[in-house]
């Protein structure tokens, strides 16, 4: 049956119904009326996490799943710095082992140099600081099988001849190891015997590229120093996550969004020219080689004190002077556990160091390396990443790495396994992402609030314990009231690698504080911290998901939050609540609150009572704070059936003389001033 005869023929049944019905019918069967507004209290759940949770590698609790599982990769690097071309040349073997159920066809591997070809897809205002040749790859193999490095050439031209290439390129990747897009910043190997579960792959790779030097704007985008200074960042090669969320992670490297990594273990070592001090990931195995005996006598007494020890100072320059003698040296560090390595090497560093004390595990040493002439900038460096070590410790778990190292460098501001790049400035800051993503690793090319935003979450806590005052965190959560509705805002869980660079900062570092602030509103801030702690404890050196901490969340404070989660991650709402009315008799008063939002909120109204009047009446959901003033709450259920207003009848014996709504402006809001009765005059 058409369309057309099904829209004709209920057009006819329903002028048929109205000619033998009276009118009065409708009277007695009126429609039924909807809410003002539908809030929707689950969690969405995507293809890719019901599928996990049917595999059993998440659920529900929050916690990894009976049958979680995720890579490891096992690198050794051997790489040799040249300051006249500023190039790094390099060799890696790295041991893909396979805790996956499934076989693996291919490999992908993140070659990041590639966003300085010039040609590859980059999010402004990120700017490579120059155009190089981007990681060139010269030998390649799995399991000893040479890789065919690209397509084969095509023959002759035209249509015919492309399809013709493209036959003879999957011809050949069944064939032999292929590797495909080398100049891209993801590049995929193709394995015509696949890696099966449980079982290993090794690759070895030759490579080299130039390190990018000049004016660029971005971190990671400028790399060093004329040819006196490096940051080696993204350097190698590396094995992308394969994970039970969406297979292989491919997405590209675009400049903003940062890392998602495998973790394992990295022995790696680094030839520069002696003279030159190196800093970086991974414990130093041979100091008898490279240090001074005096280098190596000043060591020894770092972690005596919280005082600052010079280990090599700005007058110690050169072969034999801030490093052993020679022409070259070889620096060999090792680092387990870990999900990347960063260093740092110039020609003329101050190294210095201090320590900081460990709840639960005892002393580590803070080293920090910087030019001579740029001393203010780490004054109190080594201070500021010592109380950081300090408090995050106690407020998550204690720090996990044997050391941390600040690295001087035209990144300021960048985090690595015991390393972070950065001066005083950020060190608070860099030096909270030891935790995430460090350990706990989230994939922060999607989810870039699950490390950046809780770490502005947790700079709050460092900073006012630092001062030594308690944490402000009111007003927070009723600021995104100003901010939601702009249409170039995306959702938290809108993958961030495609965020826009108006709102990319705002989304992925600054909401996340603004909704933790609402959820203390919920639930309180202790309650919120101590939730957030058990859930870090239980994703130690794993890839936990937004849905895992969700669900986690949700059974730690034991309240169902779906609605919570929604709002907030999902959408771009906002509570905009007011105080509508405020009717008085005797001393019975009704307050009258709407929300025109579609995000629900509890309601929480500041009391002020007269001085005088008898004493203070048992209110339901009422906690006295004095003899003039009381906090009353509703749960944001009070929402859930669809009405846009609420109705709080209070009496406490006494009159009301002013009433605030959110008093700790915890929750969205566009306009505050309809907070308060009785009104300010306009």
């Amino acid at each position: 049956m058409t369309a057309r005869r099904l829209l004709a023929l209920a057009l006819l049944a329903g002028s048929a119904a109205g000619a033998v019905r009276p009118a009065r019918l409708a009277a007695q069967q009126p429609a039924a009326r909807l809410p003002e507004r539908a809030v929707r209290r689950d969690i969405p759940l995507t293809n890719a996490i019901r599928r996990a949770m049917a595999a059993g590698t998440r659920d529900s609790t929050g916690r990894p799943g009976r049958n979680y599982w995720q890579l490891r990769t096992d690198y050794t690097i051997e790489a040799r710095l040249d300051p006249a071309t500023s190039r790094i040349t390099g060799r890696e073997t790295v041991v893909v082992h396979n805790a996956s159920p499934d076989s693996l066809g291919q490999l992908a591997l993140r070659l990041d140099p590639n966003i300085f070809l010039g040609n590859t897809p980059q999010a402004a205002p990120w700017v490579p600081a120059e155009v190089t040749d981007g990681m060139v790859i010269t030998r390649m193999s799995v399991n000893g099988e040479a890789v065919t490095l690209g397509p084969p050439p095509a023959g002759g031209e035209g249509a015919r001849s492309i399809v013709a290439a493209q036959a003879a390129q999957a011809a050949q990747a069944r064939a032999v190891p292929t590797a495909i897009g080398l100049r891209s910043t993801v590049a995929r190997i193709t394995l015509p015997t696949k890696v099966a579960p449980r079982a290993t792959a090794t690759l070895e790779i030759e490579w080299n590229h130039k390190l990018p030097g000049g004016p660029g704007a971005g971190h990671r985008m400028t790399q060093r120093w004329a040819d006196t200074l490096y940051q080696p960042t993204q350097w190698y090669p590396r094995v992308a996550v394969y994970d039970d969320l969406r297979g292989w992670n491919e997405e590209l490297y675009l400049g903003p969004s940062e890392f998602y990594n495998n973790f394992g273990r990295f022995d790696v070592k680094l030839d520069v020219p002696a003279g030159w001090v190196v800093s970086g990931t991974g414990i130093l195995q041979n100091p008898e080689q490279v240090l001074t005996a005096r280098a190596r006598e000043r060591l020894k007494r770092v972690l005596d004190s919280d005082s600052v020890t010079t280990i090599v100072g700005a007058d110690e320059v050169g072969p034999g002077q801030s490093t052993a003698a020679g022409d070259r040296l070889v620096w060999h560090m090792v680092a387990d556990s870990v999900n990347d390595f960063a260093w740092a090497t110039a020609k003329q560093f101050v190294w210095r160091a201090t320590r900081a004390t460990i709840p639960g595990k005892g002393r580590v040493p803070i080293h920090m390396v910087y030019l001579p002439g740029r001393a203010q900038q780490f004054r109190d460096a080594g201070e500021i990443a010592r109380h950081a070590l300090e408090f995050y410790s106690k407020l998550w778990f204690p720090y996990q790495f044997p050391q941390l190292t600040l690295q001087d460098g035209p990144s300021a501001g960048m985090e690595y396994p015991m390393v972070i790049n950065s001066n005083r400035g950020a060190a608070d800051h860099e030096t909270a992402h030891q935790w995430w993503p460090m350990v706990v690793s989230n994939n922060e090319t999607w989810y870039g609030w699950m490390d950046e935003g809780f770490n502005q979450y947790m700079n709050i806590l460092s900073d006012a314990d630092a001062a030594g005052k308690p944490p402000v965190l009111n007003g927070l959560g009723q600021s995104y009231g100003r901010v939601s509705g702009n249409e170039a805002e995306p959702p938290m869980m809108w993958n961030a690698n495609y965020a826009g660079q108006q709102f990319y900062g705002f989304t992925t570092y600054q909401k996340t504080p603004l909704m933790l602030s609402a959820l203390g509103g919920v639930v309180g801030d202790s309650a919120v911290i101590r939730a957030h702690r058990e859930w870090a404890n239980a994703w130690l050196f794993k890839h936990p998901s937004p849905w895992d901490y969700m669900f986690f969340m949700n059974r730690a404070l034991n309240r169902d939050l779906g609605w919570f989660w929604y709002y907030w991650l999902f959408t771009t709402e906002s509570s905009d609540g007011s105080i509508q009315n405020v009717a008085t008799a005797g001393t019975r008063t009704t307050v009258t609150v709407r929300q025109d939002g579609q995000m629900p909120s509890p309601v929480v109204l500041r009391v002020h009572l007269a001085p005088t009047g008898g004493a203070l009446r048992r209110v339901a959901n009422a906690r006295v704070v004095d003899d003039t003033t009381a906090v009353v709450t509703y749960p944001a259920d009070v929402w859930f059936a669809g009405s846009r207003t609420f109705t709080a009848t209070l009496d406490f014996g006494r009159a009301i003389t002013r009433v605030e709504l959110d008093p700790e402006q915890r929750f969205p809001d566009r306009e505050a001033g309809d907070n308060v009765w009785p009104r300010k005059a306009q």
